[in-house]
């Protein structure tokens, strides 16, 4: 049981050894939790809120397996490869374009009002 959780977080510090995108993804969520706390949502906006961020790293931690996974089957340039890594990519596009639209509606109304 310990060594699938050791090879769980080996598998996530590879992702973020590797992957700018995965620190940049990181460090929006840290800012947004931090704009949470600041603002002081409410309690469903924090599960909506947590889900955004948690659906997008793991769209980018699939999508880099899914790199990985393809450059150990070929090197050379392959449409359907190619294919592949665009797909997952968009999952990622998509999955971060949701999370905007819940930060939106989390912190527009807070922004526009003042304090």
């Amino acid at each position: 049981m310990r060594k699938k959780f050791r090879d769980a977080f080996a598998g996530l510090f590879y992702a973020w050894r590797t992957q700018l995108n995965m620190w940049i993804h990181s460090g929006t969520a840290l800012v947004v939790v931090i704009a949470g706390w600041y603002f002081k949502v409410q309690a469903w906006e924090w599960v909506a809120l947590t889900l955004a961020i948690t659906l997008v790293l793991m769209a980018e931690i699939f999508n880099t397996a899914i790199e990985a996974a393809i450059d150990i089957k070929t090197r050379q340039i392959n449409p359907l490869a190619r294919a592949a890594k665009d797909v997952a990519a968009g999952a990622v596009l998509v999955a971060a374009l949701g999370a905007v639209v819940v930060g939106a509606i989390v912190f527009v109304p807070r922004l526009a009002m003042p304090r």
